[in-house]
């Protein structure tokens, strides 16, 4: 995994009127590493409905789709991989219900790190590098240091790491320099635009350069 991690936050769109699929259509046409669906206060018939139709998108695209949270669902919907939390089901118990399913692994701190590249997950995310807002309850802050840190343990195990957390454009380079991958929610979303067709174009923009290190290139 090399690159951009889009995260297409559902409750985020909503407040700005754009549409899940249209939204994800968009981002995928910047080929990010793999395309998360965020869809945290979503039921899970519409969250199964959701991941089912964006899957084939993703596959013209050749980008792996990620469910948060569930795994269940994740594998009804046949996605690439599940993400978990630290307070989600465990990785071993994962591997049980959906062998196919490959998975990643949020981590905050150095000993969750160390932990999770135990049990040898697909990825490790790690994080909040920066003060983010797409949580209500961020953990401290790592910074770069401590994302280098977990750079170098993630190296030496052979994992991806994916940083998390307040990943702008004007930082993406910098991150871009440790970090495998990197994660982001806020940055992809556009501002205000004039109508729905501005804000997508502006998305697929914003995509192309954080899959890019932050530089801008023709569509």
């Amino acid at each position: 995994m090399r690159g951009l991690y889009a995260i297409v936050d559902v409750s985020s769109l909503a407040s700005r009127g754009l549409e899940p699929v249209s939204f994800a259509r968009a981002v995928l046409a910047a080929r990010p590493a793999a395309l998360q669906i965020r869809a945290k206060d979503t039921s899970t018939r519409e969250l199964l409905a959701l991941l089912r139709s964006i899957a084939p998108l993703c596959r013209g695209a050749g980008v792996p789709l990620v469910a948060n949270d569930r795994a269940d669902v994740a594998t009804l919907a046949g996605c690439d991989y599940v993400h978990l939390g630290q307070e989600d089901l465990s990785i071993d118990l994962v591997r049980r219900i959906a062998p196919g399913l490959r998975v990643g692994l949020s981590t905050h701190t150095l000993a969750q790190l160390d932990r999770a590249l135990a049990v040898r997950p697909a990825y490790v995310a790690y994080g909040p590098v920066f003060l983010t807002e797409s949580k209500a309850k961020p953990d401290p802050c790592v910074g770069l240091q401590g994302l280098a840190e977990a750079a170098v343990r993630a190296r030496a195990a052979g994992i991806p790491l994916v940083a998390i957390g307040g990943i702008s454009l004007a930082r993406v380079k910098e991150i871009s320099a440790i970090a495998d991958a990197w994660a982001v929610i806020a940055a992809l979303l556009p501002a205000m635009a004039d109508g729905p067709a501005a804000a997508l174009a502006e998305a697929a923009t914003r995509a192309r350069m954080l899959s890019r290190g932050g530089v801008e290139v023709p569509a």
